[in-house]
């Protein structure tokens, strides 16, 4: 069966949905095209050139990273800079990039998770965000015999995902009246007469974002040339937008001990700690990346330990002085682990789906080293 980096982006869109990532994030697409057959998948934290030059000896055709290659809107291709020759190599080398950077943090079975998870935390929760899903009803009316075909166009398009569920709908039947008038080209009944036809009143619920493509998708499968549907601002609140996770350790240990088994469980020579070693902790958050911006937040929360990267002095300081520990990890230490989730997802995706892919892990040394 031929796959598509259409085929493997869906799955990835399904975990992590785009509509998730943050304002100022450019997930998603980056250098290629969809429709291109893929064999071969390549999975790195980083589009570097050493990792982009890895790719193209080992014959990928899809690389997936964790951070993009762009961010910003690109106004000109030079290809005497380093962007713009890293750009040209994948398109030269017939490379499609993808990345998933906060949609990938954010996602409920994401990075954060999967982070909490890999140094054994149980009782995993988002931690609480002030950024959260504003929610919308779908409501449209249905001719029986496509109710199916509408229900899974607007699913695929990104509806009725209610927490860890997927699909989630629901329908009723009825009867429809209708009168088409003159110039109309009804899929039902004759100009001038009133028209009755069995319906569903189907129902599903999806997050602002994704309004436009979810329309978009249930009007190009509905029969009908006048669509009649609802859409409903809900005051449900939508799932907290949170980058990181809080969970208990199964035991009680020292803050030393706590970061000799993250230095373990995450492959790194070196932490840093900001807090008494003797201390006894059980109460952790992670946030992958650069979380020192939420040290206050988690602290309010009762967290005891950050685990994070990319912490300075001066925060470093104010965690020390509230009374929070801090194991920083790194960026890349407590992001890398992004490239198992990715391998492992997409490697038990592709052999339920019966697609043939080889997957390709890809890694760099870590770039800030202590010596």
């Amino acid at each position: 069966m031929s796959v598509t980096v259409k085929d493997l982006t869906s799955i990835m869109e399904e975990y992590f949905p785009l509509h998730l990532a943050e304002e100022w994030d450019n997930s998603g697409l980056q250098v290629g095209d969809l429709n291109q057959s893929v064999q071969r998948v390549g999975l790195a934290l980083d589009p570097s050139p050493k990792i982009i030059e890895k790719a193209c000896h080992a014959g990928v055709e899809l690389l997936i990273t964790h951070h993009p290659l762009l961010f910003s809107p690109v106004k000109k291709v030079d290809f005497t800079s380093t962007t713009g020759k890293l750009i040209k190599q994948l398109i030269e080398s017939g490379i499609t990039l993808y990345s998933a950077h906060t949609n990938l943090d954010i996602a409920e079975q994401g990075l954060n998770f999967y982070l909490a998870k890999q140094l054994d935390l149980q009782e995993i929760q988002p931690l609480p965000s002030s950024r959260h899903e504003l929610l919308y009803k779908l409501v449209v009316y249905v001719p029986v015999t496509h109710e199916e075909q509408v229900r899974r166009a607007v699913n695929q398009a990104g509806a009725g995902h209610i927490g860890a569920y997927r699909d989630c709908s629901f329908r009723v039947p009825g009867t429809g009246t209708f009168r088409p008038l003159a110039g109309t080209k009804p899929f039902l009944g004759r100009i001038n007469e009133l028209e009755e036809v069995e319906e569903f009143r189907l129902e599903t619920i999806l997050p602002h974002k994704l309004v436009p493509q979810v329309l978009k998708a249930m009007k190009a499968a509905h029969p009908y040339e006048e669509v009649a549907y609802d859409l409903y601002a809900l005051a449900n609140r939508g799932s907290d937008l949170a980058p990181g996770r809080s969970g208990i350790l199964p035991e009680l240990m020292k803050l030393e001990e706590l970061a000799q088994h993250v230095k373990s469980r995450l492959g790194l020579d070196s932490v840093k700690v900001v807090g008494d070693l003797e201390r006894k902790v059980n109460r952790v958050a992670v946030i992958s990346g650069s979380g020192a911006s939420f040290i206050e937040a988690v602290y309010r929360q009762g967290i005891q330990v950050l685990i994070t990267g990319d912490v300075k002095y001066h925060e470093a300081c104010f965690a020390r002085d509230i009374g929070l520990a801090i194991i920083d990890a790194g960026h890349q230490g407590t992001e890398e682990v992004a490239v198992e989730l990715l391998a492992t997802l997409l490697q038990a995706e592709a052999q339920t789906r019966g697609l043939i892919i080889r997957i390709i892990s890809l890694y760099e040394e870590i770039c800030l080293k202590n010596i």
